[in-house]
């Protein structure tokens, strides 16, 4: 079945050999992080697919009901606990393993797909990553948290922990404070895996500094 996700994609050369899968924040779209493909400092022969998928645009209990580009509602906010729509999360992630089996239909493997996102799209990435039923190339989790550790725990491919996974964040985040991105990474290690950490003078955003490390560590996968 086709994703109901309308993407954006990008190769950086012809025959790619590495698929990443960006996912953008609340109130984003796909548009958001293309940008940051020539500054991955990626090598010269890479020959990568980025896909950036648009969320679709629903109600956000938060921001008043409007409607904006959301993976799912957020009902509340509550200190380090956010009460969220569950059953939005899991529309979102079945949408992203329908991207995933679509690259696989042409002949990527799940071996070769990176899966990455920022805040709220990596909140998806997280549990879309560690509960596939192929392990993936890469997890990268940017500026996040989970907002189900439960959902997480229940459902985890113990497969997957052994997935290469880059976790950064602000250290002046005011959105998604920097203790719940660390308490996510946390999540994924007391359950058997090994999150790459890095942190940043920076509040909720993307800085060179951290682009920097993503390429790099991208580069990595791509000579896996």
């Amino acid at each position: 079945m086709p994703s109901p996700l309308s993407v954006i994609t990008r190769e950086t050369a012809a025959n790619p050999t590495l698929t990443v899968i960006w996912l953008h924040g609340l109130g984003a779209d796909g548009n958001d992080f293309v940008p940051i493909i020539g500054e991955l400092g990626l090598p010269a022969d890479a020959a990568v697919r980025f896909i950036f998928p648009n969320a679709p645009a629903i109600p956000v209990t938060i921001n008043g009901g409007y409607v904006m580009p959301a993976w799912y509602d957020i009902l509340s906010l509550d200190g380090d606990q956010r009460e969220v729509d569950v059953t939005g999360i899991y529309a979102s992630r079945d949408a992203v393993r329908q991207l995933i089996a679509a690259e696989n239909a042409r002949g990527v493997p799940c071996s070769r797909i990176v899966l990455a996102g920022f805040s709220q799209g990596g909140a998806i990435a997280w549990l879309t990553g560690l509960t596939h039923d192929e392990p993936l190339a890469g997890i990268l989790a940017l500026s996040t948290y989970l907002p189900t550790p439960e959902l997480l725990r229940d459902e985890l491919n113990a497969a997957c922990l052994d997935t290469p996974m880059l976790a950064t964040h602000g250290r002046h985040d005011d959105v998604v404070p920097l203790a719940m991105g660390r308490d996510a990474a946390s999540v994924v290690e007391d359950l058997g895996g090994h999150v790459d950490w890095k942190d940043y003078a920076m509040a909720h955003a993307v800085c060179l500094d951290e682009i920097v490390d993503i390429g790099r560590w991208l580069s990595a996968r791509l000579a896996s």
